[in-house]
Formats: C-alpha cells, sequence, structure tokens
C-alpha cells in the first residue's frame, strides 16, 4: 500500500486526460506557470530591494580611519 507504480500513474492520467481534456489542461499548466513565474519575480523584487537598503545602510556607517598629521612651522 505504500507508492504506486509506474501503470497506476498511466491510468490516473488516461482518466484525468478523458475527464479534462487536453485544451483545458493546457489551460491550466500556463496559468500555473504564470503563476510561478509571477512569484519568483517577487522574490527576486524583494530580494533586490533588501540588498539595496543593506547597501544604503552600509554606505551610510561606514567607518573611515586615517592618520591626521600636523604641521609644524620652522
Amino acid at each position: 500500500m505504500g507508492s504506486f507504480s509506474v501503470w497506476h500513474w498511466l491510468i490516473v492520467l488516461v482518466i484525468v486526460l478523458l475527464v479534462f481534456g487536453t485544451k483545458k489542461l493546457r489551460n491550466v499548466g500556463t496559468d500555473l506557470g504564470g503563476a510561478v513565474r509571477g512569484f519568483k519575480d517577487g522574490i527576486k523584487d524583494s530580494a533586490e530591494a533588501a540588498a539595496e537598503a543593506k547597501r544604503q545602510v552600509g554606505a551610510a556607517g561606514t567607518t573611515v580611519e586615517s592618520e591626521a598629521k600636523q604641521e609644524t612651522k620652522v
């Protein structure tokens, strides 16, 4: 009762194709692909915005070290 064999999955696929038809399944696949693409774009935009904010904070909080030399007049 654990996992299904390849034949079980083929029978399920044939039944799904008969019930829904190929055109409807193609539309569902296209919609699902668009949703996944939109999700990935949203994650990418969010990551870029976080990186930009981190760069801005890093630039403002950077400490610059240098030596000060005093000139003496002779």
